[in-house]
């Protein structure tokens, strides 16, 4: 079989993406698995396939003044291009994937892009609706809402999201994990799942009527149900707020997990970490996350060329 191409991205240059790309293609386990295209600016210290500009700000924090601002805005700038250039070639079918390094939102923002993050520029550039997954060896958690102020989120969890959520998870366990029949359960909004009301009615009257017709558990509390998921009584936990389903998994297996953007007509896979502009270019930052990402992406493409080649299910969609 023909070795899989993927796209990766270094992220924002000031950070640790470019240092931990770098480690990662040099890891046994990675190098000589794919044909790899690196992407982003010239002068981050990788050798990179497909150009987006030059990069010659050194790594570290962010600037408090004009000059430090200018440079934020230059580096977000050249990680939006980067990203934009990956789905580019994804879109093409030069590559089977893309691996995305981590990026500032403040600094894309000031770069011109007004996506929140990597997961709505990723929906904008295709068109696709998507949904947010971490995923580790331990625990999967899907976000139903993304990256929202908390005051907002209430009025975001509706039936639409919800359900949203729980057929990409459906999907994307099926397609891209070989999950045949997935066990999802949808976490609670409110504290003990809103206690008959007494802190809240949403859980009662949104979220049990949508598990229910989805014919998935839940809502079951969030102080409970991802022990239980982490104990292996489910394949993912749909989570209807950011922090909720984040901190969950990223104590039960940060440095180790993986995002994964369900829906879209590619594999997009990322590290669980930031830019960590305070130990740029110290030498000190794990790549265990990016090769994490990597395997994974890998594992995806490669599950979705034997499925087109036999005919069966390809890659997930959203769609209702």
């Amino acid at each position: 079989m023909t070795r899989p191409a993927l796209a990766i991205t270094l992220g924002d240059p000031r950070g640790i993406g470019p240092e931990i790309v770098r480690t990662a293609l040099a890891t046994p386990e990675v190098a000589g698995a794919a044909r790899f295209v690196v992407v982003g600016p010239e002068g981050a210290g990788v050798p990179v396939d497909e150009a987006v500009g030059r990069w010659d700000g050194g790594t570290g924090a962010s600037g408090t003044d004009a000059a430090g601002r200018a440079r934020d805005a230059a580096a977000g700038r050249l990680a939006g291009l980067a990203i934009e250039r990956a789905v580019a070639l994804a879109r093409a079918g030069t590559v089977d994937g893309i691996v995305t390094a981590p990026i500032d939102k403040a600094a894309l923002h000031a770069g011109g892009y007004p996506d929140p993050g990597h997961t709505e520029l990723l929906e904008r550039l295709t068109g696709a609706p998507t949904t947010m997954m971490l995923a580790s060896d331990r625990l999967r958690v899907v976000l139903a809402t993304t990256h929202l102020a908390l005051r907002e989120v209430p009025a975001a969890v509706t039936e639409a999201a919800l359900v949203r959520a729980i057929r990409a998870t459906r999907e994307g366990l099926r397609a891209w994990f070989g999950i045949e029949a997935p066990r999802l359960v949808l976490c609670a909004l409110n504290p003990h799942a809103g206690d008959q009301g007494r802190f809240g009615v949403e859980d009662d009257a949104l979220l049990a009527p949508v598990a229910r017709a989805e014919g998935i558990a839940g809502p079951l509390p969030a102080d409970t149900v991802f022990v239980r998921a982490l104990r292996g009584e489910f394949d993912a936990v749909i989570a209807p707020y950011h922090d909720v389903g984040m901190t969950a998994i990223k104590v039960a297996s940060f440095g180790e997990a993986v995002n994964v953007t369900l829906g879209l007509p590619f594999p997009r896979t990322s590290p669980d970490h930031g830019t960590a502009l305070d130990i740029a270019g110290k030498g000190t930052a794990s790549a265990t996350s990016m090769v994490a990402a990597i395997r994974l992406a890998l594992a995806i493409s490669r599950r979705a060329v034997r499925s087109t080649a036999t005919g069966s299910a390809g890659l997930p969609s959203t769609g209702r």
